[in-house]
Protein backbone atom coordinates (compact mmCIF):
# COMPACT_ATOMS: atom_id res chain seq x y z
CA UNK A 1 0.00 0.00 0.00
CA UNK A 2 1.17 3.62 -0.94
CA UNK A 3 2.23 5.38 2.46
CA UNK A 4 1.21 8.89 3.21
CA UNK A 5 2.85 11.64 1.34
CA UNK A 6 5.27 13.62 3.07
CA UNK A 7 3.12 16.70 4.45
CA UNK A 8 6.06 19.31 4.65
CA UNK A 9 5.21 23.13 3.65
CA UNK A 10 8.11 24.04 1.30
CA UNK A 11 6.72 21.33 -0.91
CA UNK A 12 3.31 22.39 -0.98
CA UNK A 13 3.94 25.08 -4.10
CA UNK A 14 5.35 22.09 -6.59
CA UNK A 15 2.27 20.46 -8.99
CA UNK A 16 3.40 17.01 -7.28
CA UNK A 17 4.43 17.79 -3.62
CA UNK A 18 4.37 13.78 -2.72
CA UNK A 19 7.08 13.33 -5.34
CA UNK A 20 9.40 14.65 -2.35
CA UNK A 21 10.51 13.93 1.05
CA UNK A 22 12.46 14.92 3.85
CA UNK A 23 15.20 13.87 5.51
CA UNK A 24 12.90 13.77 8.76
CA UNK A 25 10.07 12.04 6.75
CA UNK A 26 12.30 9.15 5.61
CA UNK A 27 13.89 8.64 9.27
CA UNK A 28 10.33 8.58 11.17
CA UNK A 29 8.97 6.24 8.30
CA UNK A 30 11.80 3.57 8.22
CA UNK A 31 10.46 0.77 8.40
CA UNK A 32 7.00 1.20 7.32
CA UNK A 33 4.52 -1.23 5.74
CA UNK A 34 4.44 -0.49 1.88
CA UNK A 35 7.78 1.56 1.90
CA UNK A 36 10.91 0.87 -0.20
CA UNK A 37 14.07 2.67 0.16
CA UNK A 38 16.40 2.72 -2.60
CA UNK A 39 20.28 4.15 -2.86
CA UNK A 40 21.52 4.64 -6.61
CA UNK A 41 24.99 6.54 -6.64
CA UNK A 42 26.95 7.42 -8.94
CA UNK A 43 29.93 6.16 -7.17
CA UNK A 44 28.71 2.34 -6.28
CA UNK A 45 30.97 1.82 -3.18
CA UNK A 46 28.92 4.37 -1.49
CA UNK A 47 26.40 2.57 0.13
CA UNK A 48 29.03 -0.50 1.41
CA UNK A 49 30.30 2.81 3.57
CA UNK A 50 26.98 3.48 5.02
CA UNK A 51 23.64 4.16 3.94
CA UNK A 52 19.85 4.81 5.25
CA UNK A 53 18.99 1.45 7.42
CA UNK A 54 16.45 -0.82 4.98
CA UNK A 55 17.72 0.99 1.96
CA UNK A 56 18.58 -1.58 -1.01
CA UNK A 57 21.38 -1.22 -3.26
CA UNK A 58 20.89 -0.53 -7.31
CA UNK A 59 23.75 -0.30 -9.42
CA UNK A 60 21.91 1.84 -11.89
CA UNK A 61 24.94 1.12 -14.75
CA UNK A 62 24.54 -2.49 -14.20
CA UNK A 63 20.89 -3.14 -13.04
CA UNK A 64 19.50 -1.11 -15.11
CA UNK A 65 20.95 -1.19 -18.42
CA UNK A 66 21.83 -3.44 -21.03
CA UNK A 67 25.30 -3.46 -22.16
CA UNK A 68 24.96 -4.94 -25.66
CA UNK A 69 22.06 -2.93 -26.88
CA UNK A 70 23.05 0.28 -24.91
CA UNK A 71 19.47 0.54 -23.88
CA UNK A 72 17.47 -0.04 -20.85
CA UNK A 73 16.55 -3.08 -19.99
CA UNK A 74 13.16 -4.85 -21.02
CA UNK A 75 10.05 -5.37 -19.10
CA UNK A 76 10.64 -9.36 -18.58
CA UNK A 77 14.10 -8.30 -16.71
CA UNK A 78 12.75 -4.89 -14.75
CA UNK A 79 10.06 -7.67 -13.18
CA UNK A 80 13.05 -9.79 -12.38
CA UNK A 81 15.11 -7.09 -10.70
CA UNK A 82 12.03 -5.83 -8.66
CA UNK A 83 10.98 -9.29 -7.12
CA UNK A 84 14.84 -9.97 -6.42
CA UNK A 85 14.61 -6.99 -4.21
CA UNK A 86 11.20 -7.49 -2.85
CA UNK A 87 9.77 -4.49 -4.15
CA UNK A 88 5.79 -4.48 -4.65
CA UNK A 89 4.29 -3.21 -7.53
CA UNK A 90 2.16 -1.13 -5.34
CA UNK A 91 4.91 0.14 -2.92
CA UNK A 92 5.94 3.56 -2.16
CA UNK A 93 10.04 3.84 -3.39
CA UNK A 94 12.11 6.35 -2.24
CA UNK A 95 15.16 6.91 -4.09
CA UNK A 96 18.22 9.19 -3.27
CA UNK A 97 22.00 9.07 -3.86
CA UNK A 98 25.17 10.94 -4.37
CA UNK A 99 25.75 14.23 -6.32
CA UNK A 100 22.26 16.02 -5.39
CA UNK A 101 20.24 12.74 -7.09
CA UNK A 102 21.49 12.19 -10.34
CA UNK A 103 21.42 8.89 -10.18
CA UNK A 104 18.03 8.30 -8.02
CA UNK A 105 16.95 11.07 -10.01
CA UNK A 106 17.86 9.18 -13.34
CA UNK A 107 16.62 5.58 -11.48
CA UNK A 108 13.27 7.61 -11.05
CA UNK A 109 12.91 8.48 -14.85
CA UNK A 110 13.12 4.56 -15.46
CA UNK A 111 11.13 3.44 -13.25
CA UNK A 112 8.26 5.71 -14.84
CA UNK A 113 9.01 3.93 -18.05
CA UNK A 114 7.98 0.81 -16.04
CA UNK A 115 4.91 2.17 -14.46
CA UNK A 116 5.52 2.31 -11.18
CA UNK A 117 3.07 4.83 -9.68
CA UNK A 118 4.43 5.51 -6.24
CA UNK A 119 8.05 7.14 -6.64
CA UNK A 120 9.66 10.05 -4.54
CA UNK A 121 13.37 11.22 -4.19
CA UNK A 122 14.65 12.13 -1.09
CA UNK A 123 15.12 16.25 -1.32
CA UNK A 124 19.20 16.94 -0.39
CA UNK A 125 19.91 13.18 -1.29
CA UNK A 126 22.44 11.00 0.76
CA UNK A 127 24.73 14.39 1.17
CA UNK A 128 21.44 15.70 3.05
CA UNK A 129 21.23 12.40 5.66
CA UNK A 130 24.93 12.74 6.67
CA UNK A 131 25.22 16.03 7.17
CA UNK A 132 22.15 15.99 9.71
CA UNK A 133 24.50 13.08 11.58
CA UNK A 134 20.79 10.82 11.23
CA UNK A 135 21.38 6.62 11.75
CA UNK A 136 23.64 4.82 8.86
CA UNK A 137 24.52 1.38 8.85
CA UNK A 138 26.83 -1.62 7.17
CA UNK A 139 24.21 -4.07 6.97
CA UNK A 140 22.70 -5.11 3.37
CA UNK A 141 18.93 -4.91 3.24
CA UNK A 142 17.46 -8.74 2.23
CA UNK A 143 13.67 -8.01 1.61
CA UNK A 144 13.15 -11.65 -0.01
CA UNK A 145 11.05 -12.17 -2.80
CA UNK A 146 8.43 -10.25 -4.20
CA UNK A 147 5.02 -10.61 -6.39
CA UNK A 148 5.91 -7.84 -8.85
CA UNK A 149 4.01 -8.17 -12.10
CA UNK A 150 4.51 -8.64 -14.96
CA UNK A 151 4.96 -5.19 -17.04
CA UNK A 152 6.40 -3.45 -20.23
CA UNK A 153 8.31 0.08 -20.65
CA UNK A 154 6.93 2.59 -22.22
CA UNK A 155 9.03 4.67 -24.00
CA UNK A 156 6.38 8.07 -24.23
CA UNK A 157 8.81 9.94 -21.80
CA UNK A 158 11.66 9.48 -23.96
CA UNK A 159 12.93 10.88 -27.01
CA UNK A 160 15.14 9.66 -29.77
CA UNK A 161 17.57 11.18 -32.11
CA UNK A 162 15.44 11.50 -35.09
CA UNK A 163 12.94 13.25 -32.57
CA UNK A 164 15.64 15.80 -31.41
CA UNK A 165 16.08 16.66 -35.13
CA UNK A 166 12.49 16.81 -35.89
CA UNK A 167 12.03 18.58 -32.76
CA UNK A 168 15.08 21.41 -34.07
CA UNK A 169 13.57 25.18 -33.37
CA UNK A 170 11.54 23.82 -30.87
CA UNK A 171 12.42 23.95 -26.92
CA UNK A 172 14.95 21.99 -26.38
CA UNK A 173 17.38 22.74 -23.15
CA UNK A 174 20.96 21.19 -23.09
CA UNK A 175 21.62 21.02 -19.23
CA UNK A 176 25.71 20.41 -19.12
CA UNK A 177 27.69 22.85 -17.83
CA UNK A 178 29.01 25.82 -19.83
CA UNK A 179 32.30 24.41 -20.85
CA UNK A 180 30.46 21.25 -22.21
CA UNK A 181 27.72 23.23 -24.27
CA UNK A 182 30.54 25.82 -25.69
CA UNK A 183 32.12 22.63 -26.97
CA UNK A 184 35.57 23.14 -24.52
CA UNK A 185 34.69 19.78 -23.27
CA UNK A 186 34.33 16.53 -25.01
CA UNK A 187 32.95 14.66 -21.86
CA UNK A 188 31.30 15.25 -18.47
CA UNK A 189 34.34 15.30 -14.92
CA UNK A 190 32.30 11.89 -13.90
CA UNK A 191 32.57 9.98 -16.87
CA UNK A 192 35.79 10.00 -19.01
CA UNK A 193 34.99 6.64 -20.39
CA UNK A 194 31.99 8.12 -22.41
CA UNK A 195 33.64 11.17 -24.28
CA UNK A 196 32.02 12.26 -27.63
CA UNK A 197 34.01 12.66 -30.70
CA UNK A 198 32.75 16.11 -31.43
CA UNK A 199 31.81 19.14 -28.73
CA UNK A 200 29.70 21.76 -28.66
CA UNK A 201 25.76 21.60 -28.29
CA UNK A 202 22.50 20.49 -30.34
CA UNK A 203 21.40 23.88 -32.38
CA UNK A 204 19.14 26.15 -30.97
CA UNK A 205 19.76 24.36 -27.34
CA UNK A 206 19.13 26.54 -24.39
CA UNK A 207 22.21 25.94 -22.17
CA UNK A 208 20.23 25.56 -18.01
CA UNK A 209 22.75 23.38 -16.22
CA UNK A 210 20.81 20.97 -14.03
CA UNK A 211 22.17 22.36 -10.80
CA UNK A 212 20.60 25.76 -11.09
CA UNK A 213 17.67 23.90 -10.12
CA UNK A 214 19.53 23.33 -6.91
CA UNK A 215 20.10 25.58 -4.05
CA UNK A 216 24.10 25.74 -2.32
CA UNK A 217 23.04 22.77 -0.17
CA UNK A 218 21.80 20.37 -2.72
CA UNK A 219 18.15 20.87 -2.18
CA UNK A 220 15.86 21.66 -4.65
CA UNK A 221 14.84 25.43 -4.84
CA UNK A 222 11.61 27.02 -4.02
CA UNK A 223 8.46 26.94 -6.89
CA UNK A 224 8.88 30.74 -7.69
CA UNK A 225 12.83 29.73 -7.90
CA UNK A 226 12.09 27.49 -10.41
CA UNK A 227 9.39 29.15 -12.28
CA UNK A 228 12.71 32.20 -12.66
CA UNK A 229 14.98 29.73 -13.98
CA UNK A 230 12.65 28.08 -16.64
CA UNK A 231 10.71 30.72 -17.44
CA UNK A 232 11.86 31.16 -21.16
CA UNK A 233 10.30 27.41 -21.75
CA UNK A 234 6.52 28.22 -22.30
CA UNK A 235 4.04 26.20 -20.23
CA UNK A 236 2.44 24.77 -23.13
CA UNK A 237 5.42 23.90 -24.91
CA UNK A 238 7.06 20.40 -25.79
CA UNK A 239 10.16 20.21 -24.45
CA UNK A 240 13.23 18.02 -24.82
CA UNK A 241 16.59 17.86 -22.63
CA UNK A 242 19.46 16.30 -22.77
CA UNK A 243 22.82 16.18 -21.28
CA UNK A 244 25.78 14.14 -21.73
CA UNK A 245 24.43 10.45 -20.94
CA UNK A 246 20.75 11.23 -20.16
CA UNK A 247 21.70 10.92 -16.39
CA UNK A 248 21.36 14.86 -15.47
CA UNK A 249 19.04 15.50 -18.05
CA UNK A 250 16.55 12.99 -16.00
CA UNK A 251 16.65 15.60 -13.02
CA UNK A 252 16.21 18.40 -14.85
CA UNK A 253 12.93 16.07 -16.61
CA UNK A 254 11.90 14.82 -12.72
CA UNK A 255 12.30 19.26 -11.69
CA UNK A 256 9.97 20.43 -15.35
CA UNK A 257 7.52 17.24 -15.01
CA UNK A 258 7.06 17.08 -10.90
CA UNK A 259 7.68 20.08 -9.51
CA UNK A 260 6.63 22.44 -12.36
CA UNK A 261 4.13 20.51 -13.79
CA UNK A 262 4.85 20.00 -17.62
CA UNK A 263 2.88 16.90 -18.93
CA UNK A 264 4.76 17.61 -22.58
CA UNK A 265 8.53 16.80 -21.49
CA UNK A 266 11.13 13.95 -22.75
CA UNK A 267 14.55 13.02 -21.98
CA UNK A 268 16.79 12.30 -24.73
CA UNK A 269 18.71 9.87 -23.24
CA UNK A 270 21.11 9.19 -26.20
CA UNK A 271 22.43 12.95 -25.41
CA UNK A 272 25.48 14.52 -26.79
CA UNK A 273 27.00 10.87 -26.41
CA UNK A 274 25.11 9.72 -29.21
CA UNK A 275 24.56 13.68 -30.95
CA UNK A 276 28.04 14.08 -30.66
CA UNK A 277 29.53 10.78 -32.11
CA UNK A 278 26.82 10.39 -35.22
CA UNK A 279 27.85 11.50 -38.13
CA UNK A 280 26.66 14.98 -39.74
CA UNK A 281 24.54 15.26 -37.22
CA UNK A 282 24.60 19.27 -36.99
CA UNK A 283 26.42 20.99 -34.24
CA UNK A 284 26.98 24.32 -32.58
CA UNK A 285 30.15 25.57 -30.99
CA UNK A 286 30.23 28.36 -28.72
CA UNK A 287 28.10 30.38 -26.56
CA UNK A 288 25.59 30.90 -30.06
CA UNK A 289 22.43 28.49 -30.24
CA UNK A 290 21.90 29.21 -33.80
CA UNK A 291 24.76 29.16 -36.15
CA UNK A 292 25.69 25.23 -37.10
CA UNK A 293 29.37 25.04 -36.81
CA UNK A 294 32.15 22.88 -39.05
CA UNK A 295 32.61 19.24 -37.23
CA UNK A 296 35.51 19.44 -34.70
CA UNK A 297 37.11 15.63 -34.16
CA UNK A 298 38.42 15.03 -31.13
CA UNK A 299 42.64 14.04 -31.15
CA UNK A 300 42.21 15.36 -35.43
Amino acid sequence: MPVAPDPHFAFDSFADPHRLVTTQWLSANIGTHGLKIIEANDDTQLYDIGHVPGAIKLNCRRDLNNPITRDYIDGTRFTELMRAKGIERDDTVVIYGDRSNTQASHTAWIFTLFGHADVRLLDGGRAAWLSEERDTTFEPAHLGRSDYPAVHRDDAARAFRDDVLAHLGKPLIDVRTPAEYRGARTEPDDHHDAAAMRGGHVPGAANIPWTEALTSGGRFRSRGELDEVYRAVGERDEVMVYSHIGVRSSHTWFVLTHLLGRDNVRNYDGSWTEWGNTVRMPIVMGDEPGVVAADVVRGG
